[in-house]
């Protein structure tokens, strides 16, 4: 893994000629899948003055019961966010609602291939501290892990993020761990991959997915998971209850100074934050076949580990 700094950006700029080839699209895409992280010394769309003061001086109230402040752009719905004025709830919902569209403008640009292929999902914003943060295991964001989404399937689409240290003075601390692929080849086999491999065949898929339908039909909550989301969700538990892992793994220190922003495929990436508050997200769902190298996704790194596929 290494951190690719990215200086010359003033050609995705829309207003301005352009001067972003698609050369140079596909070699931000290929950093990213093949692990590295693509990082922006200053705010590289535009977030006013007036829209990060406010940002800063808001507090989550209900963040017992949510870690985050979200906001869903299909949805276009603000959750984890209460308050007694009206008037500040509105103003975070454009606040959220323009920082999404921004992000979301500047990667089409950036990473051309990706952009007519991936799905929007949320975007975030992380007031608390994350330093001695009293969260149940699993749910920690200081110890390494890979991502994986519970309510959210992706079926071997990539999780790629686009966070930015909106902090002023302190910057946003990271651990970040070694590849994906080596990764994978230590651990995935007492994860249970091989055991969770089994249920990939073609008539365990059609039981499940013939639960998933029957509770939706009874109006149960439901997400039909193929193999290959059911072992990334445990991956993602099984790296953070490992206490050697956790303390002896290869890993370096990024610090992501105020106001600049970063880009990683956070489903290959180990990471953990250290320490650091006030930092806005925006994930994507990239599909497969909008990828420059699929053969480097955590999907067929994990087939070829397997020697089946995951995905029925």
């Amino acid at each position: 893994m290494s951190l690719v700094a990215v200086k010359d950006f003033s050609g995705l700029n829309p207003e301005e000629a352009g001067t972003w080839s698609v050369e140079r699209s596909r070699w931000c895409c290929e950093r990213l899948e093949d692990g590295d992280i693509l990082w922006f010394d200053a705010l590289p769309f535009d977030l006013p003055d007036a829209d990060q003061k406010f940002l800063l001086s808001q507090e989550q109230r209900s963040s017992a019961v949510h870690k985050n402040i979200s906001y869903r752009p299909e949805q276009d719905k603000l959750r984890g966010f209460t308050s007694e004025s009206r008037q500040d709830l509105d103003r975070l919902h454009q606040i959220m609602r323009n920082y999404s569209a921004q992000v979301t403008g500047f990667l089409s640009r950036l990473l051309s291939p990706y952009a007519s292929h991936w799905k929007l999902d949320f975007a975030s914003f992380r007031l608390l501290e994350e330093q001695g943060r009293a969260l149940p295991l699993h749910k920690r964001n200081d110890l390494l892990h890979v991502d994986a989404f519970p309510s959210r399937p992706t079926r071997g689409a990539r999780i790629l993020r686009c966070f930015t240290n909106l902090n002023p003075s302190q910057p946003r601390k990271w651990l970040v761990g070694e590849r994906f692929p080596e990764l994978a080849k230590r651990y995935a086999g007492e994860a249970g991959l091989a055991r969770m491999a089994g249920r990939a065949n073609p008539s365990k898929a059609a039981w499940h997915r013939g639960v998933t339908y029957l509770k939706r039909a009874m109006g149960m909550p439901a997400q039909h998971r193929s193999v290959y989301d059911e072992f990334m969700l445990r991956f993602h538990d099984y790296l953070k209850e490992r206490t050697d892992f956790q303390r002896d793994s290869s890993r370096i220190q990024a610090d992501f100074p105020p106001l600049s922003s970063w880009i990683v495929f956070t489903d290959a990436v180990p990471h953990a934050v250290v320490s650091g508050r006030f930092a806005l997200e925006q994930t994507f769902i990239v599909p497969l076949g909008a990828l420059i190298r699929p053969e480097n996704s955590p999907l067929r790194t994990l087939e070829g580990i397997a020697g089946q596929q995951l995905v029925a």
